[in-house]
């Protein structure tokens, strides 16, 4: 049986995929990747938290152009996610103006992205609408 593995570190699969962050013990300012420091307040002290997995739209382009081998187009956003500021590509939704837009409600989505020669599959997400 195949191995999958998360895409990114701050990920977490299973029955129910969704973000953790490092959040800061001193203001409450969230990161996903690791931290020495809080870039807010200059804390050092973290705890992991998980981060709702429902959002909105805050921000959001479509991207036309994009390195040798990567389809285009595709949306690339920020979503709120109660309060968790998330970049990451809407998926499942067609990359146009009249489909895409800000106050956009969205949910985490995980898909695969590639499997090397051993079969092990890499997860990763993005945001699709919330039907």
């Amino acid at each position: 049986m195949p191995q999958s593995i998360p895409f990114v570190d701050y990920l977490v699969l299973g029955d129910t995929p969704h973000l953790v962050a490092n959040e800061c013990t001193a203001c409450g300012a969230r990161f996903f990747d690791r931290r020495n420091a809080c870039a807010a307040c200059f804390a050092t002290e973290f705890r992991k938290v998980d981060v709702a997995t429902e959002g909105e739209v805050r921000a959001f382009t479509i991207v036309s152009m994009a390195a040798p081998g990567i389809p285009v187009p595709f949306v690339s956003a920020t979503v709120d996610c109660a309060g968790t500021s998330v970049r990451a590509n809407l998926i499942n939704v067609d990359p146009t103006p009249e489909a895409v837009h800000v106050g956009m409600k969205v949910r985490l989505a995980v898909a695969p992205v590639g499997t090397d020669e051993a079969g092990t599959e890499a997860i990763n997400f993005g945001f699709e609408p919330q039907r």
